[in-house]
């Protein structure tokens, strides 16, 4: 069997055959994943948000499932419904398209926040209920939402309890020019199915690796006078919660892991943190970008990066 090192660089070397120009992006979906997390893109139509999700279900050797929200997607629609078995007089239930081991919400912002809310349960403990019964989902269980504008026509606000069920978000953007010229003028592109993928003992060694993974206490009190600020700095609506803090660890932790370290380094904190503070951090007064939050985060901290 391969060593974490060599399944790390065959998952980045086969996405970047597709995904061209966003290597970063490659590595915190990546990142994401091994920390047993869950991703939020936002972004414009057409930048490739879809094909990056399903290119790394495929390099992961994940089942793959995939959610068009719209604005008449029903609860029962996610999680399935239980349905009444005239043949055998008993009540059956109907697994939805939730049961699945990598799941595309794609455009998630379309539907109602009832509708968003049937994947709280799914992602935070990984099973559904149903008429008072409790169904696991399988292993591991990954999503990745996209998400489009809020000027856009027809979509709905996500609730902050739904948004803090992602542990990253970050935005594609439009390609570089060379990248770009790369997509445009080549002739013998891959698809996505002719990509190399990780086989399920593959998937679990990483799995191992990475509960192996160090944090000193130098990086647990860089991770709480991150939230000192936040909560105490009157510059945001409000701060980062424990549940923030926990994932900006295993974020922390899980880009160790993909730079072939088994200790994190506080770079691997600051490096993760604008994707964390992403969706969790409005600004008070003027609007600030994500790189600015942090910007002004790291300027006021009390200790020695």
């Amino acid at each position: 069997m391969k060593d974490y090192e060599s399944l790390i660089g065959q998952v980045l070397d086969e996405s970047q055959k597709i995904i061209i120009g966003k290597e970063k992006q490659i590595k915190l979906s990546l990142a994401t994943f091994l920390s047993g997390s869950h991703l939020l893109i936002e972004d414009i139509p057409g930048v490739g948000k879809t094909t990056l999700a399903k290119t790394i279900s495929h390099v992961m050797g994940l089942e793959y499932s995939r959610i068009q929200f719209t604005n008449d997607l029903l609860p029962s629609d996610i999680i399935g419904v239980n349905f009444y078995n005239t043949k055998e007089s008993t009540f059956s239930f109907k697994k939805g398209p939730v049961f699945s081991q990598f799941l595309l919400a794609d455009e998630i912002n379309r539907a109602s926040s009832k509708t968003q809310s049937a994947l709280l349960e799914a992602m935070e403990e990984q099973q559904v209920s149903i008429d008072g019964e409790s169904f696991d989902l399988p292993r591991p269980f990954f999503v990745i939402a996209t998400k489009n504008p809020y000027e856009e026509i027809g979509t709905y606000m996500l609730p902050s309890s739904q948004l803090d069920r992602f542990a990253i978000s970050f935005s594609l953007g439009y390609p570089s020019f060379d990248a770009e010229r790369e997509i445009l003028s080549s002739k013998n592109r891959y698809r996505i199915d002719d990509l190399k993928s990780l086989n399920m003992q593959e998937i679990e060694l990483l799995q191992n690796k990475f509960e192996e993974m160090y944090a000193n206490e130098e990086i647990l009190d860089i991770i709480q006078e991150i939230l000192k600020f936040t909560r105490e700095s009157s510059l945001y609506v409000k701060g980062l919660s424990t549940r923030a803090a926990i994932t900006l660890l295993k974020i922390s932790k899980a880009w160790a892991m993909i730079s072939l370290r088994d200790y994190v380094l506080p770079s691997d904190v600051l490096e993760v943190l604008p994707y964390i503070t992403h969706h969790r951090l409005e600004s008070k007064g003027d609007k600030k970008s994500p790189v600015e939050i942090v910007d002004e985060i790291i300027k006021n901290l009390h200790i020695d990066i």
